[in-house]
Order: C-alpha cells, then structure tokens, then sequence
C-alpha cells in the first residue's frame, strides 16, 4: 500500500474547532502538505494568526469565523466554500466541547450545548458536504474526532453528556457507511477516537473539577491526532480506515 496525500494537493478541506488544540495541529499538518484548508472557529483571531505565520507553506489556511450551534452560520460556511474557493473534498469535524455538570441535576442548556456542538454541528456539516461531494462526483473523505469514551463510560466527575456525544459519533460514522453502501457513493467516512490529549478543552470546559485526574495521566499530542488524520488522507481510496482508537502508553483505564 502506497501512502500519499498528492491526490488532496491544492483540494478544500474544512475543518472545525481550529482555535487551538487538535483542531490547530490537523489545519496546521494539512496547510504544510499543500491542502487549502477552511479554519472555523468563534475564536477566529487566533486562526487568523496561524494563518499569517503559515503564510509560506505550500497549502493555504482560510479563516472563518462561525458558532456550529447555529445551522444558519454552518450553512455560510458551506456557501462561501462552493461560491469563493470551490467544491470540498474533505471534512474534519473537531470541534466538541463538554460541561462542568451531572445529569442527576444538571442544566438543560449545558446539555444542550454539548449536543448540539458535539453531535448536531457534526450531522449538518456532513450532510451538507455530502451534497457538494455528491453533485461534483467527488471521492472525497469525511473525519470525526470523536473520543477514547466513545468506546467507554470512564468514572469521571461532572462530564455528564461528553461520553454519550462521542458514542453517539461512532454511530453515526457507521450509519453514514451503511448508507454510503446502499447508495454506492465513493466517500470515506472515519472516527479517530484520542485518549487524554494536552489541549484546551479539559482546562476550559471542566474547569477545576477535572484538573487533579487529568494532570496526572499521561497524555498524547494533538500532533499525534494530526499524523492520524494524515494518515488516514494518505491510503488509497479503495481502502477505508473507519475507526481508529488511539490512547498514550500507560493509560490506567
């Protein structure tokens, strides 16, 4: 099997949640390899800055700012994509979050924020990039960064929804394929599911309640993530990576 990335060289790729963390190290690691890449995030000051310093790459990062529990601005996304640069051959979908709650008595907001960032923001953009995909014959690559505990329900204080987000992903990423089947279309679907990783998103959204239990595992790199979507880009078409579990030696659990 021949590893490759030139077939996606000067293709679009849009990938959320790009502010930071894993999201910055995919947009980053794709940029580098010659891909146009969509960067969307609410924080769009700090995608505009990766964009300048990666200004020199053979590929080119696009910022564009958008709230994914919003439909009207994912559908912008999208519009802007097709109308200013042209069809997308790849979507990463990265961006999730989860809430210091429980469900005995959480807030409904809380959980439906986690909902809809983490699974309904997922279902729109797939769905419309399986339109454009669709009606430009293009063989093109759906990614999910779903999560270690969409596999499994870990004991860990107050992350209430965040699991059930993640295997929902897994799910869908399954449907998607069976769906793909019955209608003979040519796109890859993926889930890479990470371990405990070194990013923002533990610090932020579960604030204090998590930070001794996460200090103290080991932890990946968000370029570890990063070299699995490339890997992923990489093999022949005919071949789909669906799931890929990836976790830092010595994790206990």
């Amino acid at each position: 099997m021949v590893l490759s990335l030139d077939r996606w060289v000067n293709k679009i790729a849009i990938v959320t949640g790009v502010s930071a963390g894993i999201g910055a190290a995919i947009a980053e690691k794709l940029v580098q390899e010659g891909i146009i890449v969509v960067g969307v995030a609410r924080r769009i000051e700090m995608v505009q800055e990766m964009s300048e310093r990666l200004k020199n790459c053979k590929g080119k990062l696009i910022p564009f700012k958008a709230d994914l529990t919003k439909e009207k601005e994912i559908l912008a996304i999208f519009d802007f994509v097709e109308t200013k640069l042209g069809p997308i051959h790849i979507l990463i979908n990265n961006a999730g979050i989860t809430k210091n709650t429980n469900l005995s008595n959480g807030e409904t907001s809380k959980w439906k924020e986690i909902l809809d960032t983490n699974v309904l923001a997922p279902c729109i953009t797939t769905r419309e990039a399986i339109k454009i995909m669709k009606s430009h014959s293009i063989e093109g690559q759906i990614i999910h960064i779903s999560s270690v505990l969409g596999h499994y329900v870990a004991h860990i204080p107050n992350l209430n929804l965040y699991p059930a987000s993640k295997f929902a992903i897994r799910a869908l990423t399954e449907t998607l394929r069976q769906e793909f089947l019955a209608e003979n279309v040519p796109i890859r679907v993926c889930t890479i599911s990470p371990g405990p990783t070194d990013t923002e998103i533990n610090k932020i959204d579960l604030e204090s309640s998590f930070d001794k239990v996460f200090d103290a595992m080991p932890k990946l790199n968000a370029e570890d993530v990063a070299d699995a979507v490339v890997y992923v880009l990489s093999t022949p078409h005919h071949v789909q990576i669906q799931d890929i579990m990836m976790r830092p030696l010595g994790e206990p659990v």
